[in-house]
């Protein structure tokens, strides 16, 4: 057999493995993903605050477009993003500028979460953020916070509406740090 032969068999194989598309979820996905950033994007003049921050588009598509695995759950959203704010505003007042002290802060953040359970990859970001601009840390905590809110509370509302998927997911006691890929997408109901 031709190498252009094998090249395109693998090719067929690879893309022939791949699950059905839930169509209706992907566009509830995406519709979430934008109202999210829209919104947080429209209270930008009331609050002050810079909230369209990109660690935020990252926690849409977890939050929305896998609201059953683990990063994306609540707690660890909120957790992630507390963890991470707090770190980088020690990290940002005590060694402002420093790339030792924002590393050792992405570091902890990683070490916090993980111990605590809360792990929510994107919050990883905030410690950079605050690299980028130590003179507005405590800002950037108000927003870590109001921001991971907004999504949650948004989150809640989306996956109760039709084609219905479930959001807060517990580990098992067998499996208390699972993986992202621990709970499927078999394992969230539309009937629920």
């Amino acid at each position: 057999m031709s190498k252009r032969r094998q090249k395109h068999q693998s090719l067929l194989r690879f893309f022939s493995q791949r699950e059905a598309v839930d169509v209706p979820q992907i566009l509830k996905a995406g519709i979430g993903a934008f109202v999210a950033i829209a919104l947080l994007g429209l209270l930008l003049e009331p609050t002050g605050l810079p909230l369209l921050i990109a660690p935020f588009g990252a926690s849409a598509i977890l939050v929305y477009g896998y609201p059953g695995t683990a990063f994306a759950q609540p707690l660890n959203v909120l957790g992630s993003y507390l963890i991470a704010a707090a770190i980088a505003f020690v990290a940002a007042s005590q060694c402002p500028g420093a790339v030792w002290a924002t590393a050792l802060a992405v570091a902890l953040s990683l070490i916090v979460m993980m111990s605590l359970r809360v792990t929510h990859p994107p919050a990883g970001a905030i410690p950079l953020i605050a690299f980028a601009d130590p003179s507005h840390v405590i800002q950037l905590t108000q927003v870590a916070i109001v921001g991971a809110v907004i999504l949650i509370v948004l989150a809640f509302v989306l996956h109760r509406l039709p084609p219905r998927s479930r959001y807060t997911v517990r580990p098992s006691p067998e499996s208390p740090n699972m993986p992202p890929s621990a709970i499927c997408d078999d394992d969230v109901s539309s009937n629920d």
